[in-house]
């Protein structure tokens, strides 16, 4: 339970801090829990766009619901993706991409990539209210766990020290897989709409493009690349939804 109360007080900016104080140790362990806290964060999603639905135009409706993640993840990911942008952009080699990555100033590639990365999410206002709340936790929570991989499949590409976060993923242990396995399963089984299963299998292809790229270009993987991964990864869900079969 620790490091499940860890994942939720390093991938949230909600208080859970309060609840019990938690070892240093439990945050080299938060990654495998990610899905898991996808059921809350694509729990708000989904819920305030529900809410907001009631009464807005649905693209407004998405836009605050799309808000109220952010503010819960105080943009952690989306801050992620910006420097991933940066670095993979600008760099030219290894070390030159790390350092652009670790700048915490945001530069030409980065506004780019969350324009851009902005601009896709405000088209999945197409599906009907109902649908676009399943699949928004759908591809919340799933895109967590395919993410979430990455710390199996690449090694850290800095030392500990140089670490924004001051601390490295630890891999997962079987137990660990199994659960995240089932946490972001169940939501599939349960809530996805019948004939958007498609849509499961963008996610891991982008995500294995994206871990070759980066073992390519820094040999392993930072913060930022684990940011850049869920993002992109639940982009290429929803844009799998709206293909269809």
């Amino acid at each position: 339970m620790k490091r499940l109360l860890a994942a939720l007080i390093f991938f949230t900016r909600l208080p859970f801090w309060r609840l019990a104080t938690v070892p240093a140790e439990c945050f080299k362990h938060v990654v495998p829990y990610w899905p898991l806290v996808g059921w809350l964060t694509g729990g708000i999603l989904a819920g305030m766009l529900w809410l907001l639905g009631q009464i807005f135009p649905l693209h407004v409706a998405w836009m605050g619901a799309i808000a109220a993640r952010l503010l819960v993840t105080g943009c952690l990911h989306e801050d992620g993706l910006a420097d991933f942008c940066d670095g993979f952009g600008g760099g030219t080699t290894r070390e030159r991409t790390l350092a652009i990555m670790k700048d915490s100033h945001i530069g030409t590639y980065g506004v780019a990539g969350l324009t851009v990365y902005f601009l896709s999410w405000s088209q999945m206002a197409v599906f009907p209210l109902a649908t676009l709340c399943a699949v928004a936790f759908c591809a919340d929570v799933y895109a967590k766990w395919c993410a979430s991989h990455i710390v199996n499949l690449l090694p850290y590409a800095r030392k500990e020290e140089e670490s924004k976060a001051r601390v490295t993923y630890s891999r997962m242990t079987w137990p660990e897989i199994m659960t995240g396995m089932f946490a972001a399963g169940l939501p599939l089984v349960l809530w996805l709409p019948a004939g958007l299963g498609w849509a499961c299998l963008f996610p891991p292809i982008v995500f294995l493009l994206l871990c070759g790229w980066m073992k390519r270009r820094i040999g392993g993987y930072t913060g930022d690349c684990c940011g850049a991964a869920f993002l992109l990864c639940e982009l290429s869900f929803y844009v799998g939804a709206m293909i269809g079969p």
